[in-house]
């Protein structure tokens, strides 16, 4: 514990899912006042999430606190392979990863958790995954005093948060011209856009991971998509994330019957689409179902104050149309100075698995999700407009 002029600074470590589940209401408000928090560090999402994923002993998250506010935590957990680490909670179907830091008192929330970091990795490895540029881990980062290793991890591409006219103003005129026309479709077709209340978001979902398995009939459905606990936890934490303003669930309705629905996500500054359905008889109909859904996602988006649209990870060919900012998410190794050597072994399998899944990719181009594949971490959460 430290004292300075504005107060005394603890560190602890929470071990235990009862205790951090009573962290929502001071997790929720942190959430709020940090500047760079995602979608994915709510509560809401990280309890959801280790009810369907966490293995029992193994949370660690680190909570800062001044004067008993909380100022700082890093949702972290530990695995044993390939070796001891300790990585983010919320795993492969979340897209950011990010500690919490009050915008307000950044800079003594990032010296306690990485003194409660030190402590926590006396005898691993800490791998954070995806982690956005401008992220407050990247804080942490450079506050580090051991060893430390930053490496390139999933390519995203990004919008600013404009409704979709000023998106298609952004466009050359033919492209902008066949955007128009696509949208001038689903408008003579009558497609009609149907949020989901709370009490409706279970059956909203249920009707969304429906036409995403028909969508992907025959075409190799990711297959964690059509597990129960996937969609146990996309029900569980978009219904309180739709509750508190975080979420959105929509279904697209024509002739009186659901052919699309998706869900997306968002913070004070990004918005992102997570996952969609849509029935493949669209098609069929002529209608651009991207095109359909950016719409609706461009207009929740464009509420945000220096906000962006998230097309979360992927870097498709088909995304260019719009104009995206590729931003490269980073992979932030860190250890004490004597576990170096561990540290550079890790560097070194993970080099070894993106030269398989680079291989893999060249070989077979039409492969999809190696680099998941290859991961320690089951693979799931595709984007809409994000992985295909």
């Amino acid at each position: 514990m430290n004292t300075d002029r504005r107060g005394r600074l603890a560190v602890t470590l929470c071990r235990d899912l009862a205790d951090f589940a009573d962290l929502a209401a001071e997790w929720d408000a942190l959430h709020r006042r940090c500047p760079t928090a995602t979608p994915f560090q709510s509560h809401a999402w990280l309890h959801s999430w280790w009810l369907s994923y966490g293995v029992s002993g193994r949370l660690r998250v680190l909570l800062a606190r001044r004067d008993g506010r909380l100022i700082g935590a890093a949702p972290l957990m530990l695995v044993h392979r390939p070796m001891p680490l300790l990585v983010p909670m919320g795993g492969a179907i979340s897209d950011f990863f990010d500690i919490l830091v009050d915008g307000e008192d950044a800079e003594a929330a990032v010296t306690a958790l990485e003194r409660g970091l030190d402590r926590a990795a006396a005898h691993t490895v800490v791998d954070l995954r995806e982690v956005r540029p401008g992220a407050s881990a990247n804080l942490l980062f450079e506050a580090w005093p051991g060893a430390r290793s930053s490496l390139t991890d999933s390519t995203c591409m990004e919008l600013p948060a404009e409704p979709i006219d000023v998106l298609i103003g952004r466009m050359t005129g033919s492209r902008a011209q066949r955007a128009r026309a696509k949208l001038r479709r689903i408008d003579t077709l009558g497609i009609e856009c149907r949020p989901a209340p709370v009490h409706r978001v279970p059956g909203a979902i249920g009707n969304l991971l429906r036409l995403h398995e028909l969508q992907w009939l025959g075409r190799g459905v990711n297959p964690e998509h059509l597990r129960p606990r996937f969609c146990a936890h996309l029900v569980r934490s978009t219904r309180r994330m739709v509750r508190d303003g975080e979420a959105s669930v929509r279904e697209f309705v024509l002739d009186g019957e659901v052919v699309a629905a998706d869900v997306s996500y968002r913070s004070a500054r990004l918005t992102g689409g997570y996952l969609y359905g849509a029935d493949p008889r669209l098609r069929e109909r002529k209608v651009d179902v991207s095109s359909l859904l950016l719409r609706e996602i461009a207009r929740e988006a464009g509420n945000l104050d220096r906000g962006v649209l998230s097309l979360l990870r992927g870097s498709e060919q088909y995304k260019n149309s719009w104009g995206p900012v590729p931003v490269v998410n980073q992979r932030l190794l860190l250890s004490r100075s004597s576990l170096e050597p561990l540290l550079r072994l890790r560097e070194a399998q993970v080099a070894v698995r993106e030269r398989a899944a680079d291989s893999v990719k060249s070989r077979f181009p039409g492969a999809r999700d190696w680099r998941g594949r290859l991961s320690e971490l089951p693979a799931a959460g595709l984007a809409f407009i994000g992985r295909s």
